[in-house]
């Protein structure tokens, strides 16, 4: 709901950094994967209870995230490219909830299951979507220059990582926000099957 409001002041000094990094000669690929490790080191800070470390390496993650298709666009955009980022963020947003469940999995093991699963459906639906849209040949530019159409939603990055932010701020509220977010992951998901009912119905 907030990435593309926020994109016009993000993507300004991203595009500017993009450029010096690629001129540094590093592919948006190894930002990519450099991402993802900070987003494992956030995990395992999780698990070792270091929930300040996490919150940095969340935030560096995300930085990366967004740094890596700057890159691209300095570069040039690869499909490969694409594939990587979004297969590497579904590990990323994988990664927080499992390392709650394995800080405490009596605790959180079912609270954690449930916002997997919700993360599950929701990814389903987006990908789903993602794959009409390209064979309708849509496009749309409204969450940037993308390899897979994005669909808004109720929830999407930015609300995700505010998210992942308050447990590490708030762990001993996992439960209750693993829950409430999970049900508007849900809801977002939902949201998206009847929009694409209404789009590609024939």
């Amino acid at each position: 709901m907030l990435d593309r409001h926020i994109r016009p002041f993000i993507d300004p000094p991203l595009n500017k950094l993009g450029r010096r990094v690629a001129l540094m000669g590093l592919s948006a690929d190894t930002v990519t994967l450099a991402g993802l490790a900070l987003g494992l080191a956030a995990g395992l800070a999780i698990v070792l209870e270091a929930f300040f470390v996490a919150i940095l390496f969340i935030l560096a993650s995300r930085l990366a995230d967004g740094l890596d298709g700057a890159v691209a666009r300095a570069r040039g955009v690869t499909d490969f490219g694409g594939y990587l980022d979004i297969t590497c963020d579904y590990v990323f947003y994988a990664t927080i909830p499992l390392a709650f469940v394995v800080l405490d999995p009596q605790a959180h093991g079912v609270a954690g299951a449930f916002l997997l699963l919700s993360f599950y459906v929701n990814a389903g639906s987006f990908l789903g979507f993602a794959v009409l849209a390209e064979r309708k040949k849509m496009r749309s530019d409204a969450h940037g220059v993308k390899t897979l159409y994005f669909t808004g939603g109720l929830l999407e990055g930015t609300e995700t990582i505010a998210f992942f932010l308050l447990l590490c701020l708030f762990p001993t509220y996992f439960i209750p926000l693993s829950l409430g977010f999970g049900v508007l992951c849900l809801v977002t998901a939902l949201a998206r099957v009847l929009l694409a009912a209404k789009v590609f119905r024939d």
